[in-house]
């Protein structure tokens, strides 16, 4: 299961209670703009399978009027799912937010709020609102910007590239080791 009203808790050392709030809010606007209801199945492809069931906040009005750049909700959106993904299929927490230039978007790690130890993998992380066919190559895309960096970044860590794809929904997951 996973549960995107976790996310306001804060309790990941890299995301923050109002951060995560704005990322489950965002991923309740793209799952509810396609019809889902409650505990839809998630299906996961690629190094891992699976499904799982999603829930989140309501979209009130207000939040669908906040997020109402489809693309910007998308990607934030796709965030807080590929957050609880990474501890449920990869078995790690978002412990830091990349910096631009890095070529993916999370550090991860097994750590907790109070003790953050060193960097165990990276995570790249992209939305998709509406278009199962383009997740394949929106995951290659992905593993490709991930290894372009010159210098690269921590390049003894694995990589992760997490696609998220709204209206079936389908998380695509693929893994790069060092």
């Amino acid at each position: 299961m996973l549960d995107l009203n976790e996310l306001p808790f804060g309790r990941m050392p890299g995301i923050t209670a109002e951060v995560g709030g704005g990322l489950a809010q965002a991923a309740a606007v793209c799952l509810e703009s396609h019809g889902h209801a409650q505990g839809v199945a998630l299906t996961v492809r690629g190094d891992r399978q699976g499904r799982h069931q999603v829930y989140w906040p309501q979209a009130t009005p207000q939040a669908k009027r906040a997020w109402a750049d489809e693309e910007e909700a998308t990607e934030q959106g796709a965030a807080g799912v590929a957050a609880l993904l990474a501890r449920e299929e990869i078995g790690c927490v978002v412990v830091e937010r990349a910096k631009r230039g890095t070529g993916f978007d999370y550090w991860l790690g097994s750590q907790t709020v109070e003790e953050v130890a060193p960097y165990e993998a990276k995570m790249e992380v992209s939305g998709i609102r509406n278009g199962k066919p383009e997740v394949a190559k929106r995951v290659r895309q992905k593993l490709a910007q991930m290894a372009r960096p010159n210098p690269p970044v921590a390049p003894n860590l694995p990589a992760y590239a997490v696609v998220i794809e709204f209206s079936s929904p389908i998380a695509a997951i693929r893994e790069t080791k060092p």
